[in-house]
């Protein structure tokens, strides 16, 4: 069997990721222990993240033609893969919370709907919250006004009431 039609799979498995992903980050993980790196999959697992380890031809041949391609010139050293299938701020919220306290794991860079950031970029980008929490965040803030203008009316109507009784 020919090298080509073992990487063939390996390669379809990346492009179908890529293909879903709303965004990507690449990691160096080495010098992380075992039990780290348990945890480290465990959470980005939980937060529907995908996060692998490939060869960097296998990825920089499935990154061939796409927005991915960017990545290329990270692709030196150990590296893993975060897929952000369904947050596009969670592989690099989750793996930048977690390099604080396992230093051994460096950041490489992201594409996020298309554009790369660096290392530091990531880092800012880290800060954003999920869409989760701003869409809550927003709930919250239109919420309030309308609780507040029910109060009030309810006020008013009581005092209505109190009025016409007398």
């Amino acid at each position: 069997m020919a090298k080509v039609e073992l990487k063939a799979p390996v390669v379809d498995e990346i492009k179908g990721y890529v293909s879903e992903a709303k965004s990507v980050v690449l990691v160096d993980y080495r010098g992380l222990t075992v039990e780290q790196d348990t945890r480290l999959r465990k959470t980005l697992r939980e937060a529907g993240v995908v996060y692998k380890v490939y060869k960097n031809t296998m990825l920089h041949l499935a990154f061939d033609g796409t927005d991915y391609a960017q990545l290329d010139k990270d692709l030196e050293g150990p590296t893993a893969i975060a897929f952000g299938i369904e947050d596009e701020t969670a592989p690099a919220r989750i793996l930048n919370n977690f390099s604080k306290e396992a230093e051994a794991l460096q950041i490489k860079s992201a594409i996020v709907d298309g554009e790369y950031y660096d290392e530091n970029a990531v880092k800012v980008l880290a800060t954003i919250p999920s869409k989760d929490e701003l869409i809550s965040k927003l709930l919250g803030s239109l919420q309030s006004p309308i609780t507040n203008f029910a109060r009030v009316v309810k006020q008013i109507a009581e005092a209505q009431g109190e009025a016409a009784e007398a």
